[in-house]
């Protein structure tokens, strides 16, 4: 079976009876949904990016944290329950968006032009795999979904330690990884790399999906999912930036 590094995406959510026609996941269907949880993450990211621009950071910080909180629930419902997907994907498409437009305004404030950059690295990158995967120029061994699965396993438990050190005040070298230093920068380069090659993955994943005859109610799943790696290429591509702009 087919396996992506993105546990919104997986061989188990996709594994159900065979389904034809209106009944069957596509992959024009999946693209649709997508571009419909994209157009709400922009709609909500641009009014809290005006609200900062127009009154700062305090107008505007516990918007982004209420985002990023219902993000992380409706998240985790979408993954568990597919059934209500049709729900949760589009709230949690809208409450990333409000910490993602304060995310971004702060930056901008710092380094003027940063966003327009990383945006347009984020979709330079993301049409560039898919143009690559379609070609053939990149195929999914076993092999590879095997490499990434394990970067992308160590990459969150590496996080997940880290936090857990920081709330014992235990720095942990973060701010030699999280600075802009030789290491941070390379340390950023490969998490965008990791987090370029799970679009590949997801990319796999619904084709392999829409081949199948997975239920219609699995493209939102695949449009979530992919959103769920593009919203974490454009962070990662947005710290990697700020970082190399500080060193000016």
């Amino acid at each position: 079976m087919f396996k992506t590094a993105n546990p919104a995406l997986n061989s188990k959510s996709f594994k159900a009876a065979s389904y034809s026609g209106n009944n069957a996941m596509t992959i024009e269907g999946t693209v649709n949904k997508c571009l419909i949880l994209l157009g709400l993450v922009i709609l909500t990211a641009s009014w809290t990016w005006s609200q900062f621009m127009s009154k700062g950071l305090v107008s505007v910080s516990g918007l982004m944290m209420i985002g990023g909180i219902v993000a992380l629930i409706a998240a985790l419902i979408s993954i568990f329950n597919h059934r209500v997907i049709h729900i949760t994907a589009p709230i949690y498409a809208a409450a990333e968006g409000l910490f993602l437009g304060g995310f971004s305004a702060m930056l901008e404030t710092q380094y003027p032009g940063l966003v327009i950059q990383a945006v347009g690295l984020t979709f330079g990158t993301l049409f560039c795999l898919l143009a690559a995967y379609k070609s053939g120029k990149i195929k999914v061994t076993e092999n590879m979904r095997l490499g990434i699965l394990a970067a992308t396993g160590g990459l969150a438990l590496f996080y997940f330690i880290t936090f857990i050190l920081s709330m014992f005040g235990m720095g942990f070298g973060m701010n030699i990884i999280l600075g802009n230093g030789v290491i941070g920068i390379g340390f950023s380069l490969f998490v965008v790399a990791i987090a370029a090659l799970n679009l590949v993955l997801d990319f796999d994943v619904i084709e392999k999906g829409a081949a199948n005859g997975a239920p219609k109610q699995m493209e939102w799943y695949g449009a979530f999912g992919l959103m769920v790696t593009l919203v974490w290429l454009y962070i990662e591509i947005l710290r990697l930036l700020a970082k190399l702009r500080s060193r000016d």
